[in-house]
Parts: structure tokens; C-alpha cells; sequence
């Protein structure tokens, strides 16, 4: 079993490698040396704050059972912390576009450091007050930060081809070699040292502390809409109009909402799955190769986007498609080969297949970051940038709650075939998108097709 794993990991750190070292000039985007440094000081930043978040996940659902609660009242918890990220993400995304995405990002350090705190008492309201935090946390890094970087690009003139690779080296660090170093940290801290299940929360405050003070240093302030006459609601109604008014955004978000909430039901369910009947499986190795595998998926991503074709709205609909096909390993395999009811011992058959499987749809998530952050650029409007993706994360948060809730209560085959029709929906409004934006594209070539030449030519050089 140990050399399957090692093989495995082995295999996926060639391919990654070999990709990143083979680029050419072609899969290369020329830029300057200004953005160059712009790109670098961003990308220690969001290495920084994905950091504190990757570094407290593997650990919280074991620190709230060392503190004697319950699997139900675990649940709570971190439905408490979904459903506060759905209630109030909007609101903080408004604010980050009035106030500013620098404060928004600062304010996101400080929730997170209040939040990791709160872990140090084992008091169900403390931490109750913790998850909320928590979740507001959430709703910042995933929309202010990209907020900031957008609009900050723009105004300092840089061409927009460049932001898509700061998209995908963002996903390759933050999400894939970040995640891998920080499981390996919060490993050593708890488990090597024996500090306590309490000392991952405490080492991402400090590099959360870090992080705050770089940006305090660094950042430049940006703004959506500043002006004093719009309020909270009058944002709110706003964002929901350019939702409702430009059918690309709308399918932007319905796009967003099917595939975050696949993966993140996926998150509670591979366990289950690959360890139906308390097999011993390596938790944090299958981790590490999930997140090699993202990687090799936003490492692909980056050759994509360097090159004029295929579009990003064009190769997306192959990725949902596979990502659809890879959460039917566990349906496959529980008609193919006979479960096995062996209680214990090391993992199946069936259980090798499936981590291919589910090694497919992490590649597709390292491919899914970079490119939907590409699309948001083109089509979000950049005064109510965090709004709006704010009100894409309602409907997310509403169905991973839903999926807490009733995760018994369903055979775990069910919940990857809904996973499955959900990732095949998301290629289907994937395909409109594209249709839609392929028909404009053609109208605007017909109008400037020398200008557009000229433009695009020289990235590829």
C-alpha cells in the first residue's frame, strides 16, 4: 500500500515538474520587469494568507473532538460557519467596495487571527463566536483579495493577458504547494513537537500577522464605487441587476456555485469513500497527492492561457465534463467489483480506483481557479466586484449546508451522483457562456480585426 502511494505522488511531482520546466517561449507570456515585481509581491501575499487557512483545516473537526464535543454538535459548528459566510459575505464584499479591498484584505488578517484565538477555549459559544468569524474570513479571502488584484492591475496599465498568469501561479502556490507545506507544518507541530492540536491555529495567526503587515506596507488602496450617496442596499440592488441584466454574469455565478459546491461536498465525502469500512488510510498523503494533482491542473492552465486559443470559455467545458466523469468512480465501482464488508485492514480494490478518480477532479479544480478567475475579470463589472462575487457564494453556502445537514442521510453513491448531474449542468450553462461570447467576439472582429491582431501578437512572442 505504502509504495502505491509513493508511486502515485512520485508520478504526479514528475508530470508537474516536467510541465513547469518544458515551457517554452510560446507557453511563456512576455511581461515587464515592473509587473513582474507587482506579480511577485502579490503572490507572497496570497501564499501568505492561504497559509493560515490550509494550515487550520486538517485540524479543526480534531481539536473541537479532543474538547469532548460531539459529532452533531461538530456538525453546528461548522454549519455555523458556512451559514455565516453566506449571511454576511455579501455584506463585507459591499463593503470592500466602498471602503476599500485593501482594508477589506486587512480586515480579513484581524478576523482570521480573532478566529484562530477563539480555538484556545473549549467552550462551545467561544467557539461558536470562532466559526462566524471564521466564515466571514472565508468570504473576504475569496473575493477581496481577487478584488484588489483586478483592479489594481488595471490601474496601473498592465495588459489584461497578464493577469491570467498571475491566476494561475496564484492556484499552483496558494492552493498546491502552500497546501502541501502547510499540512506538512501542522504535522510536525502537533504530532513531531506534541504541541497540541492548538498550535497549527496559533502558527497561522503569526503568519497571518505577517501577511497583514505586508500588505500595510506595500498595498496601494482601490475602490469599486466610493461614492457617498449609495448605501449598503442601494450596492445590493446593483449587483442583483448587472446579475439579472447580463445573462453572461448569471451564468458566471450558476457556473461558480455547481462546481465550488461539488468540490466542497467532495471534501467530506472522499473519506467515507475510500474508507467505507474503517480501512487505515494515510489521510495527510492522499492529501498531499490531491494537492499535487491541483497543481498539474493549474500548471496546465497556465499553457492554456498563455496562447490565444482555445479560449477559456472553450476548454472549461471539457474540464466540467471530465470533473463530471471522475465523481462516478465510487458509482462504477460499487457496480463492477463486490463491496467488501472486512472491517478494518488496508484500503481496497476499489479504493485505488477511485483515488485516480478523484486525483482527475482535483487536476480539474487546479484548472477551474485560474480560469474562472480569468472570466470574472472579463465579465464582472469593477464597481461592485466583491459584491456581486459575494452573491455567487449565497447559493454555494446554502447547499454545502443542506449536504452537512443530511450527509447520513443519503447512501454516499447518491451524493457523487448528484455531484456528477451538477458538474454536467455546470458544462451545459459552460457551453452557452461560450456560445454567447464566441457571438460577440465575431461581431467585434468584424469591426476591428486589424487592431485586435496587432494587440494579441506580441504576447505570444
Amino acid at each position: 500500500m505504502e509504495l502505491f502511494y509513493f508511486l502515485l505522488f512520485g508520478a504526479l511531482s514528475a508530470v508537474v515538474a516536467a510541465l513547469e520546466l518544458s515551457k517554452r517561449n510560446k507557453d511563456r507570456i512576455s511581461t515587464s520587469s515592473v509587473f513582474t515585481a507587482f506579480k511577485n509581491n502579490y503572490l507572497l501575499i496570497y501564499s501568505l494568507m492561504m497559509a493560515g487557512d490550509w494550515l487550520q483545516g486538517p485540524y479543526v473537526y480534531y481539536l473541537y473532538s479532543t474538547y469532548g464535543f460531539s459529532k452533531g454538535d461538530i456538525g453546528q459548528l461548522f454549519i455555523a460557519g458556512f451559514g455565516s459566510s453566506m449571511l454576511f459575505g455579501t455584506v463585507v464584499g459591499s463593503l470592500a467596495d466602498k471602503q476599500g479591498r485593501k482594508r477589506a484584505c486587512v480586515t480579513y488578517c484581524i478576523t482570521y487571527i480573532l478566529s484562530c484565538f477563539t480555538k484556545h477555549f473549549p467552550d462551545y459559544k467561544v467557539l461558536m463566536l470562532g466559526r462566524v468569524l471564521g466564515g466571514i474570513a472565508t468570504s473576504l479571502l475569496f473575493s477581496a483579495f481577487e478584488s484588489w488584484l483586478v483592479a489594481e492591475h488595471n490601474k496601473r496599465g498592465f495588459e489584461q493577458q497578464w493577469l491570467s498568469l498571475t491566476f494561475s501561479k496564484a492556484i499552483f502556490l496558494g492552493n498546491g504547494l502552500i497546501a502541501i507545506v502547510s499540512g506538512l507544518l501542522g504535522n510536525l507541530l502537533v504530532d513531531s513537537l506534541a504541541l497540541g492540536p492548538v498550535a497549527p491555529f496559533d502558527a497561522a495567526a503569526c503568519i497571518l500577522a505577517i501577511g497583514m503587515a505586508i500588505i500595510l506596507a506595500t498595498w496601494s488602496e482601490n475602490y469599486g464605487d466610493s461614492s457617498d450617496n449609495k448605501n449598503l442596499l442601494t450596492q445590493f440592488q446593483g449587483a442583483a441587476i448587472a446579475i439579472a441584466s447580463d445573462e453572461k454574469i448569471a451564468l458566471l455565478g450558476a457556473i461558480q456555485s455547481l462546481f465550488e459546491g461539488s468540490m466542497y461536498t467532495f471534501v467530506f465525502l472522499w473519506t467515507p469513500a475510500l474508507s467505507p469500512n474503517d480501512e487505515e488510510i494515510p489521510h495527510g498523503f492522499i492529501f498531499a497527492t490531491f494537492m499535487l494533482a491541483s497543481m498539474l491542473g493549474s500548471s496546465i492552465a497556465s499553457r492554456l492561457m498563455a496562447s490565444s486559443a482555445p479560449r477559456v470559455e472553450s476548454y472549461m467545458q471539457i474540464v466540467f465534463a471530465v470533473s463530471a466523469a471522475s465523481l462516478l468512480c465510487p458509482i462504477v465501482t460499487s457496480f463492477l467489483i463486490a463491496p467488501s464488508n472486512v472491517k478494518g485492514g488496508g484500503i481496497s480494490f476499489s479504493g485505488y480506483f477511485q483515488i485516480f478518480g478523484f486525483c482527475t477532479f482535483e487536476a480539474c479544480v487546479g484548472i477551474f481557479w485560474p480560469s474562472i478567475m480569468k472570466m470574472r475579470s472579463q465579465y464582472i463589472p469593477e464597481e461592485a466586484r466583491s459584491t456581486i462575487m459575494n452573491f455567487f457564494r449565497i447559493p454555494l453556502n446554502i447547499f454545502v449546508c443542506v449536504v452537512l445537514y443530511n450527509v447520513n442521510a443519503f447512501p454516499i453513491t447518491i451524493m457523487f451522483g448528484m455531484c456528477s448531474i451538477f458538474l454536467g449542468t455546470a458544462a451545459v450553462l459552460q457551453r452557452r457562456l461560450f456560445v454567447i461570447t464566441d457571438g460577440h467576439k465575431s461581431k467585434s472582429q468584424e469591426w476591428e480585426p486589424m487592431e485586435r491582431d496587432t494587440e494579441a501578437e506580441p504576447l505570444n512572442d
